[in-house]
This record gives C-alpha cells, sequence and structure tokens, in this order.
C-alpha cells in the first residue's frame, strides 16, 4: 500500500510561482519556496492548521515541517499543530548544524510524547553553503556528511539506550540519556543524491527520500540504493516527491501549469541558475539538468511529467502535470519500482491536497486493490 506525504508551507505559498509582492519592500524571493517574504498567503497558524487538517481529511499520512531560514522553526509549528489534529504524522526536518543532537531530541521527544508517537525525523544535511553559512555553519560537503553520519548514529542511540557516553568527532557526550523515550523508535528520514549522501542513507536511514524525476532515471537510483545497502545487509523503505498540476483534461492541466510563472520576473530565473551554479547540492543540479533536457519540448521529460518549476525552484520541483487518472497512474508506475511513500505538494498548497486527497489518492488505492484481487 502506498502511503502519501505532503508538506507544510511554512515559508508562505500563493496561486503563483516566482511571484514578487510589489507592495512590499521585501523581494527576495526564496528557491525552495518559490515565494517571497510577503507572500500572497502568509503561514498563519490558521492556514497551515488548515492544511494540517486537510491533509488528514484527504488521507494523507504524514506532514513534512521543513527546515531553513525562510521556514517557520519546525517543531513550533508541531507542537501548536499537535491538538488540532487525531492521526496525522509530523516529520521533522532538522540540519545537524543548526542544534545539538541531544536538545534535538529533547524537543522531538516531547512533541512525541503529546502526540501519541507522532512525531519522525528528516535528517537534512544541506547543500547550499550560503544557507548553511547564515547559521554559522562552515563544513565542507564531505565533512557535513559525516558529521550527519555521526549524528543519526547518537540519535539512534538516545531512542533506544538508557545511557551511554560518546566520543566521536563531532560529539563529546558523557552519561547521555533521554526522557521521554519514543515508545515506538522513531523512523529515520533522509535524501542524498552524491555519493556521500547516498552512503549515509545506506548504512544509517529508514527511509530513503528521492526527488521527483524520469521514471528511469529514479528507476536506476532506487537500484543503485538498494545494492547498497545489501552491502550493509540493511533495507530501506523509499519516498518520492513531486509537485502536481491537476485539470480536468491533460491540455487544461498544461495550461494551469504554465499559468504558475506567468508572474515570475526575469532575473530570478537567473538567480535561480547562479545559485545552482554555485550551490553543492547533486540533487538540484540533477534536476536542473533534466529542465534544460526538456527545454526544447516546453519541460515536458516524461507522460505527465513536467520541468518547468524547475527554471525558479530548487529542490523538489519536477511535477506531474494532468488529469486525477493520469497522476493517479503515473503514481502507480512509481510504486511499481519499490516506493512505498510518495510526497505530493502544490501551488497553492490548500486547494491543491484537498483535490489530490478527493480525485487522485482513492484513485491510487484502487488500482493497487485491483491488482491484488485478481
Amino acid at each position: 500500500m502506498v502511503e502519501f506525504i505532503t508538506m507544510a508551507p511554512t515559508s508562505g505559498d500563493g496561486e503563483f510561482v516566482g511571484a514578487v509582492n510589489n507592495n512590499s519592500s521585501r523581494r527576495k524571493v526564496d528557491a525552495w519556496s518559490g515565494t517571497d517574504e510577503a507572500a500572497e498567503r502568509q503561514p498563519t497558524f490558521e492556514y497551515i492548521r488548515d492544511i494540517a487538517r486537510t491533509a488528514e481529511k484527504g488521507g494523507f499520512s504524514t506532514l513534512l515541517l521543513p527546515t531553513g531560514g525562510s521556514c517557520l522553526d519546525s517543531l513550533a509549528v508541531a507542537a501548536n499543530l499537535v491538538g488540532q489534529t487525531d492521526r496525522l504524522k509530523f516529520l521533522f526536518a532538522i540540519r545537524p548544524g543548526s542544534i545539538q543532537p541531544t536538545i534535538f531530541a529533547k524537543q522531538f521527544s516531547t512533541v512525541d510524547y503529546w502526540s501519541g508517537g507522532r512525531a519522525l525525523v528528516n535528517v537534512v544535511t544541506g547543500g547550499s553553503p550560503t544557507d548553511l553559512a547564515a547559521d554559522g555553519d562552515f563544513l565542507d560537503h564531505g565533512t557535513r556528511y559525516k558529521r550527519t553520519r555521526e549524528y543519526i548514529q547518537i540519535l539512534k542511540r538516545l531512542f533506544t539506550e538508557e545511557q551511554f557516553d560518546h566520543d566521536g568527532e563531532f560529539y563529546q557526550l558523557k552519561g547521555a540519556s533521554l526522557f521521554p523515550k519514543p515508545e515506538i523508535t522513531p523512523k529515520i528520514y533522509f535524501g542524498g543524491a552524491s555519493d556521500a549522501g547516498k552512503d549515509v542513507a545506506a548504512a544509517e536511514s529508514d527511509v530513503y527520500m528521492l526527488w521527483g524525476e524520469t521514471l528511469e532515471n529514479t528507476k536506476e537510483r532506487i537500484e543503485e540504493m538498494k545494492k547498497r545497502t545489501a552491502d550493509y545487509n540493511r533495507e530501506l523503505s523509499y519516498s518520492v516527491s513531486f509537485q502536481v498540476v491537476l485539470g480536468e483534461t491533460e491540455e487544461k492541466a498544461f495550461e494551469n501549469a504554465e499559468r504558475l510563472l506567468s508572474k515570475t520576473e526575469e532575473n530570478l530565473l537567473n538567480e535561480k541558475n547562479d545559485a545552482t551554479a554555485k550551490g553543492e547540492s547533486i540533487g538540484v543540479k540533477r534536476l536542473h539538468q533534466l529542465m534544460e533536457d526538456g527545454r526544447k519540448n516546453n519541460f515536458k521529460i516524461g507522460p505527465n511529467l513536467w520541468a518547468g518549476l524547475t527554471q525558479v525552484l530548487s529542490g523538489n520541483s519536477i511535477a506531474l502535470v494532468g488529469t486525477p487518472d493520469q497522476i493517479a497512474e503515473r503514481i502507480v508506475e512509481y510504486a511499481d519500482l519499490g516506493f512505498d511513500k510518495v510526497l505530493l505538494r502544490g501551488f497553492p498548497h490548500l486547494e491543491t491536497i484537498q483535490e489530490i486527497g478527493e480525485k487522485v489518492i482513492p484513485k491510487v488505492h484502487e488500482i493497487i486493490a485491483s491488482r491484488q484481487a485478481v
């Protein structure tokens, strides 16, 4: 069975990607969220609460709470949403360079305890030197992944051991312990497209997260990861992430997709290109190359697969574009590769996940159930 995840747009949201609010002096658009600080829809408690409730009602199991300088704090958001939902799980994105593992584990386990075990961990190494430097993190790419591995190892020990000492390269702990301990050891979600990132994922994570690419590329990546995990005598769960643009017809869906970029300023495209060139994220560079490969075909890179948003967005930017039936069919194709988790999001987020919950998720379950019945 496929499990559905979405995310909370805690940087803001709107109908258009890369649109600048001309009534504000705050004109810097974030390449990860596609919004500026004066976004059309601010990440108020009421808006994020409505997204959480809509996700829960629509069949999403989990809400990803992102991290970064342009986002609200993930732990503070989750603490406020716990009482507003009943079953929804909260996937906390955390950067090892921003908080000590023992402090994060205490905050995380408190939310997990009060929510009845609805907390999960997404460890994010980070691929933008500029963004990381703003938090005082100046380690190089390879060293960051070494620290990430040690960070995950400590979290696991805090979740499972009564007390321990740790003398590592980045952290030294004496008599470390955690109260309250989660009743069920939380799964560690992790993504990384570089060799260093893939090795950390294979050795330490429980769920390997990929940004959506073409079916062929994604098949190669998941097969590679299965080989890497076999070297550690381990098996992982896999998650794939897409933007979604729906329409009553495929033609209308692509019209809706083009509309998302209709207010994008030209200078933002140049800024995104420069940021990709200077950044260290292999995953971002892979998506950027897919965009360039699809430029002559209006950024269509496969059946119902569109890289147009990658002109503006970093990270999760490849979109499934089509009718609800088409989107469901594409999701099942990715599930057939071995993905049991699918993260879906869109612009504007609230209306998109509501429509996904009503029209796409039931269809996916229906297709899978019909196969199992044969």
